[in-house]
């Protein structure tokens, strides 16, 4: 098998048959002809393959599909308009009323929003097993569990082995969602998981000009998310964005190399900052699971990096926040350009604020996407702005 970086580039894409074009073409169409009648009533009987409605399949899409197959290690993939469009595909196609989804938090503050919004509206269960654990808080309704590679917003990570271990031992369906980490970083398929999602827009596209989720696994359980999330909900990519997101992954892995190398250099910078009291990072020695990031990440860290400020809450993270020039404060993360976004306010803004604090999102915490610019310009960007609401570095 080749590298990822050679596969990145190739993998669900050839020449085109037609002129030769070596850019997968875009295939701005609705519908497709099938010529005759019995031809199309194979094709929407599924006897035969083919394209009959952009809804249901694209020449474009397609080719991404394989792409991100390839690099997940999965038989198929299925993409949608939104990662929250795939969030909620993977529930409603893999759930039924009276059935439970238990989830490792702290979450994407809209992932638990569609958990518990949808599972109030259909009558499915939503069980937080962070605090008990995982075994514990398992039920016989528990028919599929989520976890994220990377939490998001304070980067703590899950063991996937023991995870796809527990589950398949009770027959329970396994959801990581990589948009962190990236089939660069880390390959849940490799340790058990069942389904892998990804939010696009982020690293996978990489330059946030594109909106877009995926999902990759095995035959049976992505024709039914296609099923219900394409042919019902409606949730498919259009061909542009899907073209979008097939440039942006032929260098997704040496953008992530960038990412990893900036993000290490800042999270060091702040660990060692005299106005910081937490700085968020598998990559650093003091971070609780590094061992498990070692184990479990290939490659480097992930390019995003949390700190809480020592003092002053969202006061002094607002003084940090609108003092930074080369950081842009918007949410959203894994672009080439570095962002910056006070999380109790914006990302999970809707998750209530008890559960925010048993999560450790507090007022005073900020997500840091960093870019591929400089580190050390970032470093001096952020130096600015802390100086607002401290002292210096520590011994400095």
């Amino acid at each position: 098998m080749h590298h990822l970086r050679t596969r990145a580039v190739h993998a669900g894409q050839q020449p085109d048959p037609v002129n030769g074009a070596i850019a997968t073409p875009i295939n701005q169409t609705t519908a497709f002809g099938y010529g005759t009648l019995d031809n199309g009533a194979a094709l929407f009987a599924g006897e035969v393959k083919g394209y009959r409605y952009s809804r249901f399949a694209n020449p474009t899409v397609t080719a991404l599909e394989a792409k991100m197959a390839d690099l997940e290690g999965a038989a198929t993939a299925v993409a949608f308009s939104s990662g929250t469009a795939a969030t909620s595909a993977i529930m409603l196609a893999l759930l039924e009323p009276g059935d439970a989804i238990a989830f490792l938090g702290p979450l994407y503050g809209g992932t638990e929003s569609v958990f518990r919004s949808l599972g109030a509206r259909f009558g499915i269960e939503v069980i937080d097993a962070s605090e008990r654990g995982l075994a514990a808080s398992l039920t016989p309704a528990t028919r599929l569990i989520w976890v994220e590679t990377l939490t998001n917003p304070t980067l703590q990570l899950h063991d996937l082995a023991e995870i796809a271990a527990i589950a398949k031992a009770q027959g329970i369906t396994t959801v990581a969602d990589n948009t962190f980490c990236t089939p660069c970083l880390t390959r849940p398929l490799d340790h058990g998981v069942d389904l892998v999602m990804h939010s696009m827009t982020k690293y996978l596209g990489g330059h946030g000009d594109a909106t877009g989720g995926i999902v990759s696994g095995p035959e049976q359980h992505i024709e039914r998310i296609r099923k219900l999330g394409l042919g019902q909900l409606g949730g498919n990519l259009s061909p542009q964005d899907a073209f979008l997101f097939l440039r942006g992954i032929k260098t997704l892995p040496l953008r992530m190399a960038a990412h990893c190398e900036g993000a290490a250099r800042v999270a060091d910078f702040l660990a060692n900052h005299a106005a910081v009291a937490e700085t968020h990072y598998p990559g650093l020695p003091s971070h609780p699971q590094h061992a498990l990031a070692k184990k479990q990440m290939q490659g480097g860290y992930g390019g995003v990096v949390a700190f809480e400020m020592a003092s002053g809450g969202r006061q002094a993270a607002a003084a940090v926040l609108d003092h930074l020039a080369l950081f842009t404060q918007a949410v959203s993360l894994g672009d080439v350009d570095s962002l910056a976004c006070h999380p109790a306010t914006t990302t999970h803004s809707v998750v209530p604020a008890e559960v925010r604090a048993k999560y450790g999102i507090r007022d005073g915490l900020i997500r840091l996407s960093v870019g591929i610019e400089d580190p050390d310009d970032l470093i001096a960007d952020l130096g600015t702005a802390l100086a607002q609401s401290s002292t210096g570095p520590k011994g400095g």
